[in-house]
């Protein structure tokens, strides 16, 4: 092996492995199977009689099951040859959801094993594998945390059923550049090295990491295979342009919801309708004040402005999701995500439409 027959492109070239399109081409073909079995290996620590051996790629999307359902489609899906589950997803951004985005896959993928007169044990574990180009857990400094069923107490292990890994790129590449970790030893930081590489959205390409990854594949042969795949793939005209494509969506859709975000806040609707609870309040006590006369100075009074309080802080709320309801269509915003903020109706915000027009 030599230098010259493993660099081959310009290291601005290179993909960026964290975008779902090449990251889905790098680890989720069948030509590129053996990448994918050393990776998963890698991630799991498994070895010897242990270690993962053949895989089957699985379909990637899961139907409904009634009308109404949410579609999941999954970046990797891979069945081991003891019929193991393993889920792998790659995320640039942060979308706010992952928590409970994980769970929901894990879940679609544990029961779809499970068929008609099928008895229950002969379910088996699933895993899911969640890279992140952003940080979740303030709690540690590991770039790699795993979560399974323990006793709260005694933390013995219920079940081997369900098992998550979120593995985060901003605390590894922190962690490579204060020299904390022995890639030579670190078989998972060699594979994390070369996801983290290249970052898309920073139009960065990390030089150090690929010249300690270039010494690193002169020894390690399926690092150096790896290596001329992800250079195949970045010179490719269709899968770059595919690519570039691919970044520039996940890019603008980021934009998107940090806008949206912002408005939110600033309006008060992400951190509280404070607004709409004091101008509820002052309508309120005048409310309750005058119920109160008819029906009675002293109880109507006291019932008066709890009732006047709560319809007049119901009211604020109202007016100020209208209001943000407004601004958001007006900057074209989908009316999934705006239902979602405001919590009004997709038909009263339909209605809020027509007031545009």
């Amino acid at each position: 092996m030599s230098v010259k027959t493993l660099r081959k492109i310009p290291l601005e070239r290179f993909v960026d492995l964290k975008v779902d399109y090449a990251f889905k081409q790098f680890f989720g073909t069948e030509q590129n199977k053996n990448i994918t079995v050393a990776f998963l290996n890698a991630i799991l620590n498994r070895t010897g009689h242990n270690a993962i051996n053949e895989i089957s790629f699985m379909r990637q999307e899961f139907g409904s099951e009634h009308v109404d359902d949410k579609q999941s489609r999954l970046d990797i899906l891979v069945k081991t040859q003891n019929d193991l589950f393993i889920n792998v997803e790659i995320q640039l951004t942060n979308q706010y959801d992952m928590m409970k985005r994980t769970l929901y896959y894990w879940s679609r993928i544990y029961t779809s094993q499970l068929r008609k007169g099928m008895g229950y044990h002969k379910l088996r574990p699933t895993i899911t594998i969640n890279i992140c180009n952003f940080s979740l857990f303030e709690q540690t400094d590991n770039y790699h945390s795993i979560f399974q069923l323990y006793d709260n107490f005694e933390k013995f292990k219920m079940d081997d059923v369900l098992e998550i890994h979120f593995i985060d790129m901003n605390k590894f590449i922190k962690q490579w550049y204060a020299k904390q970790l022995n890639s030579c030893k670190n078989v998972l930081a060699k594979w994390l090295m070369l996801i983290g590489m290249v970052d898309g959205r920073k139009e960065k390409v990390y030089e150090e990491i690929y010249l300690e990854l270039e010494e690193l594949a002169m020894k390690d042969e399926e690092l150096f295979n790896a290596f001329n795949v992800w250079q195949d793939l970045s010179r490719s005209p269709e899968d770059y342009y595919a690519y570039q494509s691919r970044l520039k969506y996940i890019l603008d859709e980021a934009a998107k919801l940090e806008d949206t975000k912002y408005i939110a806040e600033k309006e008060g609707l992400l951190k509280g309708f404070e607004r709409g609870i004091e101008q509820g309040i002052e309508q309120g006590i005048e409310k309750g004040i005058e119920k109160g006369i008819e029906k009675g100075i002293e109880q109507g009074i006291e019932q008066g402005i709890a009732q006047g309080i709560e319809q007049g802080i119901k009211h604020g709320e109202k007016k100020k999701q209208t209001e943000i309801a407004l601004k958001l269509l007006r900057r074209n915003t989908d009316v999934e995500t705006i239902v979602e903020l405001t919590e009004l109706t997709v038909t009263e915000i339909e209605q809020l439409k027509g007031l545009l027009d």
